[in-house]
């Protein structure tokens, strides 16, 4: 059901043998516990490198898997979030190719795409993202497309809409990081114990995963023990997911932390943006169709999500909370989430611009056949 094309190891992004020795990652290793993954995937589909030149490094090259590419259907391209890779998508990718092209790639410094040296500054960096996506567009000649991102994904698909408008049919942003601006009294407001602020400061130079390549060898058993809910959720799709997608993150976070040290360069905080997508709401294409996706359980302050539709009164925006997911929106609850990927596709394939006036609220409170019923809210990310 796969095949592979222009398979190599990437250039410029390695570092020391010792220190790959000390990790124990490898792009061989990569490659194969991807390949486990997606293997319970239904539709065929192809994994390949796509050259984009020196957008960051000197010959950067973005990791792509696609599938149903000869769908006449306006594409679906998606984008992961910090940390994560391709076949993260897993459970939703058959289901979004049985309508269209599907393709979704490791962001450039992520998972097996090229892993250069970003700029140090914020509005560089997210420049740089952008561009990096919009050249992939043009190498793998796809005109319109409906572009999807999760958490950080988010982030650069709103950055790449409000300069490439007319190349996006339809946005759709999941659970979507970096829109609210950081609160002047953070600490004050989410009443945070002194040793943790502590802690926080202590921490903040450092990239957000520098333990698991600290750990070396112990890095997969960290992933393991630290997130134990990602394993848990991945066992109805993946053969062995307490063991695999623990392995696929460490593989994907144990080599040259490029993409997370971009990442760290956009923060103000973990949980905000230097420059944040809601001062610039005015940059995005009244005419540009969004929809967003947010857990009602996630970490992620949703009421972005009302501060959108707001500013936007007269141009379809719809807003989705989906009750019990979390962050991990796409994961959590993935046929709710898959079933209103498919309605903002079929949107988009209509060319339906103008949506009822209840889709421009926020749903907070369950509706008929579209919100599932939730437990106790917890913090989950």
């Amino acid at each position: 059901m796969a095949s592979d094309l222009n398979i190599e190891t990437t250039t410029g992004s390695s570092w020391t043998g010792g220190w790959f020795s000390w990790t124990r990652q490898s792009d061989e290793m990569l490659r194969n516990i991807e390949k486990k993954i997606l293997s319970c995937l239904k539709t065929a589909y192809k994994r390949f490198y796509v050259d984009i030149g020196s957008v960051v490094g000197q010959s950067d090259k973005i990791w792509t898997i696609s599938l149903n590419e000869e769908s006449p259907a306006t594409p679906l391209v998606m984008l992961h979030g910090m940390g994560a890779g391709v076949a993260l998508w897993c459970p939703n990718l058959d289901a979004f190719a049985a309508t269209r092209p599907v393709y979704a790639i490791d962001l450039l410094g992520f998972g097996r795409s090229s892993r250069p040296k970003f700029a140090s500054d914020a509005t560089k960096v997210e420049a740089q993202w952008v561009e990096s996506v919009e050249e992939w567009r043009r190498e793998v000649n796809l005109g319109q497309i409906i572009l999807l991102g999760h958490s950080l994904g988010g982030y650069i698909a709103t950055a790449y809409a409000m300069k490439y408008p007319e190349r996006v049919r339809h946005l759709i942003l999941a659970d979507p990081w970096g829109f609210p601006e950081k609160p002047s009294n953070v600490y004050e407001k989410y009443q945070v114990p002194l040793w943790i602020r502590a802690v926080a400061t202590a921490v903040q130079p450092l990239n957000p995963l520098w333990a698991v390549r600290a750990a070396g060898p112990a890095g997969k058993w960290l992933v393991s023990k630290t997130r134990p809910d990602l394993s848990r959720k991945y066992v109805n799709y993946v053969k062995d997911a307490e063991t695999v997608i623990p392995e696929y993150i460490y593989q994907c976070n144990s080599q040259t932390p490029s993409g997370e040290a971009a990442f760290h360069t956009l923060m103000a905080g973990f949980g905000w943006a230097k420059n944040p997508i809601v001062k610039r709401l005015d940059k995005l294409d009244p005419k540009l169709p969004i929809t967003v996706l947010f857990g009602s359980r996630s970490w992620v302050d949703n009421s972005s999500g009302q501060v959108l539709s707001e500013h936007r009164p007269n141009s379809p925006t719809y807003v989705q909370v989906i009750n019990g997911a979390g962050h991990h929106v796409y994961l959590d609850k993935p046929e709710l989430f898959n079933k209103y990927v498919l309605e903002a596709c079929a949107r988009a394939d209509a060319r339906e611009d103008s949506p009822p006036p209840a889709a421009h609220a926020v749903e907070g409170a369950p509706a008929p056949a579209a919100i599932e019923n939730a437990p106790t809210p917890t913090t989950t990310s």
